[in-house]
């Protein structure tokens, strides 16, 4: 299993969103279809971009409570963030919470346009 994990502002557009996570993607060496999920806190995962992309690619969306993401060790923890959404991390915390205690992070937090994509697989790094 694979995960996409986003953090974005409020009202990120669709393109922009595509952009980020598909830069993502190609530097990690997968393709669309090697992801399952997409993952993001439960704020974003009602915003209009980030439901139109896990519905067009097939990804179930999983919505993480700030304090589910906020329990999640990460390696890149923001201040920033943890002051904007009560979380140290959205990215890299949820990517690594859907995958569980056996998954490993494949691609660290790459931000592009106010975005923020991390990757994480079920298992081992390889």
């Amino acid at each position: 299993m694979v995960v996409v994990g986003v953090g974005a502002r409020a009202g990120v557009a669709a393109a922009d969103l595509c952009v980020a996570v598909d830069a993502a993607l190609s530097a990690a060496g997968l393709t669309v279809a090697d992801v399952t999920v997409l993952a993001t806190a439960d704020r974003r995962a009602t915003e209009p971009a980030v439901q139109e992309m896990a519905l067009d690619r097939g990804w179930r969306l999983l919505a993480l409570r700030a304090a589910e993401l906020a329990g999640q060790n990460v390696p890149n923890p923001s201040g920033v963030v943890a002051a904007a959404v009560g979380t140290p991390s959205v990215a890299e915390a949820a990517a690594l919470r859907a995958v569980g205690p056996t998954g490993s992070l494949i691609l660290p937090k790459q931000k592009h346009a106010g975005i923020t994509v991390a990757i994480a697989r079920l298992g081992p790094r390889t």
